[in-house]
């Protein structure tokens, strides 16, 4: 085995997912806050209020009617208001964390905590003591934070006053957000990702089929603005403290052909061109792809990028490549073939070669090991897996032991391919397991879809006493950490 002495192990969560106070500590509120429950096979749901008080709730796909405004409404239930109150059990949290043997906890700051509409003058001094009080816990035991500045958490006032994204002001809203927290945890945090899996605001061509033009305008305007945003903060970080290191993070869209077809060979490829490497190569590059042209033309898009912005991008390129792998897909033309399930915002068909769980997502280890390969190749900087891991359902035994060996497995195989991986030159400095604690799954916002080593004592319907205990995976991971990824059995 071959992970450098100075390998950060570790785990990832992020503030919508586990954090809970949702209203406490003056935080404003974000989408995820009116985003109900839902299930594999049911929808989570945006509710809504019209001004004649009527009330409703759409698809998370779906706009809120003209005229509405986003509310909280009774006889919902909201999964990340409370959470798993990571809010008031950090320290028991990180405690565990440090047990186990942690080198680096990925956590997210909640933007509305800092400033609750995003356009304040002054930040919220309460939230920003709130995470001046996790980060000195976590440096009590020699735990790096690796800190998400935005994970899917736009405070809503920005989302639902400015429109959004598509609203360039949202570009020094979030310009003056990050100066805001890169001055105030300096000594405390050394390593950034600016956007989760920014990469995402195209995915939606993979749920939207035949997307209206407005919608595919919108997501090439938004994700733009989010690249000027981020190359913004990269750039002021490098002017401003060197010590920095500010990474991108990247929805991790591997795709096979289905077939030796030379036409899913090509569509294979420009399926990994317009979900990956359109995203990573702005972010590490500094610049637009070539195919991007192709991408625009094809989608019936008037894109432009203004002259002033190809140079922050290229100044705010980031210093290291992150990204997300549960999972691979494939492509095919040939459309009689099964598709799989909608394994982390991929809808594609079904691999015959490999194994899927129980939420349809394909578990391939050694598409890890290509796609490592492949990002290495192409960018040459260090790369970092920040999320990774296996959505199950774990049962409690009646001593209270959990026996999650499918869990132990999954990983067990990915850690031997990003083992090979580095034995064939991949720069890979650090593995953060999704969820390393039980958290509201994102997609379907259940507790029982678990990814935690710490089970949390809570239902999807937020019955529980909270209570953390220790799967059999925990023990497992604690002893992949002390053996720095040698023992895995």
């Amino acid at each position: 085995m071959s992970f450098p002495k100075n390998f950060y192990w570790g785990g990832a969560t992020a503030a919508n997912q586990c954090e809970g106070g949702w209203n406490e500590g003056g935080r404003g509120p974000a989408k995820t806050d009116v985003t109900t429950g839902g299930s594999a096979k049911k929808s989570r749901g945006i509710t809504y209020r019209m001004p004649d008080g009527t009330e409703g709730m759409v698809g998370g796909f779906s706009r809120i009617p003209e005229g509405a405004s986003y509310a909280v409404l009774d006889g919902y239930y909201y999964p990340n208001h409370k959470a798993i109150d990571f809010y008031h059990h950090y320290k028991e949290d990180i405690a565990l964390f440090a047990e186990m043997g942690f080198k680096m906890f990925r956590m997210s700051i909640s933007w509305s905590r800092i400033f609750p509409k995003g356009i304040e003058e002054e930040p919220n001094r309460e939230g920003i003591e709130f995470y001046r009080n996790v980060f000195t816990e976590l440096r009590k035991y020699d735990i790096e934070p690796l800190v998400t500045m935005c994970h899917y958490d736009t405070p809503l006032y920005l989302e639902e006053v400015l429109g959004g994204w598509t609203n360039r002001q949202l570009v020094d809203a979030f310009e003056k957000y990050a100066k805001v927290i890169f001055e105030e945890y300096k000594g405390l945090v050394r390593y950034w990702l600016t956007f989760n899996e920014i990469n995402s605001q195209l995915m939606m061509k993979n749920f939207v089929p035949n997307a209206p033009k407005q919608m595919l305008e919108n997501a090439y305007a938004g994700l733009h603005n989010q690249f000027v945003a981020s190359a913004r903060a990269v750039k002021f970080a490098h002017e401003q403290y060197p010590e920095y290191v500010v990474g991108c993070m990247i929805a991790g869209m591997t795709t096979y052909p289905l077939t030796c077809d030379p036409q899913d060979v090509l569509r294979a490829q420009h399926k990994m061109q317009e979900d990956f490497y359109y995203s990573g190569d702005v972010m590490i590059r500094g610049h637009y792809p070539v195919f991007a042209k192709r991408m625009w033309r094809e989608d019936g898009v008037s894109f432009e990028v203004p002259e002033e912005d190809l140079e922050i991008l290229k100044e705010g390129r980031a210093d290291f490549f992150s990204f997300s792998y549960y999972s691979t897909s494939c492509e095919t033309t040939h459309t009689d073939a099964p598709k799989d399930g909608a394994g982390n915002l991929v809808l594609g068909y079904k691999n015959p070669y490999i194994q899927y769980s129980d939420w349809g997502w394909g578990m391939d280890a050694d598409g890890l090991r290509y796609i490592l390969n492949e990002i290495y190749g192409r960018y040459q900087v260090p790369i970092m897996i920040v999320e990774n891991g296996l959505g199950a359902i774990d049962t409690v035994e009646a001593d209270g032991s959990i026996h999650d060996d499918y869990r132990i497995a999954y990983l067990k195989d990915h850690v031997r391919a990003m083992s090979e991986a580095i034995d064939d030159g991949v720069e890979l400095i650090a593995f953060t397991p999704w969820g390393c604690i039980d958290l509201v799954s994102a997609s379907t916002g259940e507790m029982r879809k678990r990814y935690g080593f710490i089970y949390v004592d809570m239902d999807d319907d937020g019955n529980g006493s909270m209570e953390r205990s220790r799967k059999d995976s925990f023990y497992w991971y604690k002893k992949v950490i002390a053996s720095n990824g040698e023992e895995l059995e």
